[in-house]
């Protein structure tokens, strides 16, 4: 056996404890040596060569880029659009949605002064109607009003405006109407008027009520009318009526939301 056979079959042999030649154990490959002979191969072990690949941003990686960065465009511009849309239809439905409560008026305050439905504008305005021989409804309800204004001013300041609409003209004059509302919220504006005048606040607020045309100013009767708290906004459309189970937190809770609700659509709290 030539020299060259022996070392080439020593090259195949196991590796023996001891020996300092490691193990190749991975897969066998083939190629040529220059010790190897012409035509001769020996096996050896080790992974293949790899090349090193570098990323290039071919035209077709541009256009896709480029089509991938308008289509995304398009995307958010059409969500946006929608967003948009969607808003409007809700401020619309909440415009179609409200109830005709309110209208032209003009009534005496008990500070004797002329008050009009123009004195509504640019102000949150409570408004309730009740009367001042009522024993227990009334009183409640007003009390309710106090203390919804106390909290709202806390974080709002005055814009708000408490109104009480006489529903009893014969009995409720000026001067009843100031002493009455000096238990009450010193904010609270009284009014009055004529029979006429008070009906047709009544009718166009909705509004139920007892007392006959003919009522003595001195009679003791009890008049029927309808309890609620209407809250107007600064623009003087109506916004809510809040019954007697409402209670003064829910209240402001209500109020605070539509100040909200307000002032995203016209940008102002009033």
């Amino acid at each position: 056996m030539s020299k060259l056979s022996s070392t080439y079959f020593r090259s195949l042999r196991p590796c023996l404890p001891g020996r300092g030649i490691q193990c190749q154990r991975q897969s066998i490959c083939l190629r040529h040596n220059k010790t190897t002979a012409p035509g001769r191969r020996y096996f050896t072990s080790g992974a293949p060569d790899r090349a090193s690949t570098v990323g290039v941003f071919t035209p077709k990686a541009a256009a896709l880029f480029v089509a991938t960065g308008a289509g995304l465009f398009y995307y958010f511009r059409y969500e946006k659009q929608k967003l948009l849309e969607q808003r409007q239809k809700e401020l619309e439905s909440r415009s179609v949605g409200r109830a005709h409560v309110g209208g032209p008026f003009t009534l005496t305050t008990h500070e004797n002064r002329p008050f009009s439905d123009k004195d509504l504008l640019g102000k949150w305005n409570f408004v309730y109607f009740g009367f001042t021989n009522c024993p227990d409804i009334c009183p409640a309800e007003l009390d309710k009003i106090g203390s919804v204004l106390t909290s709202l001013e806390k974080d709002y300041g005055t814009l708000f405006q408490p109104v009480f609409i006489s529903v009893d003209p014969a009995r409720d004059s000026i001067s009843q109407m100031k002493t009455y509302l000096m238990d009450f919220h010193p904010r609270i504006i009284g009014l009055t008027g004529d029979y006429a005048t008070v009906k047709s606040t009544c009718k166009a607020y909705r509004v139920y009520f007892s007392t006959p045309p003919d009522a003595d100013p001195k009679g003791d009767y009890l008049v029927d009318h309808s309890i609620y708290v209407y809250l107007m906004d600064p623009n003087g459309q109506f916004v809510e009526a809040f019954g007697q189970s409402s209670t003064p937190d829910e209240v402001v809770e209500r109020v605070k939301k539509e100040i909200s609700e307000f002032e995203k659509e016209t940008g102002r709290k009033v």
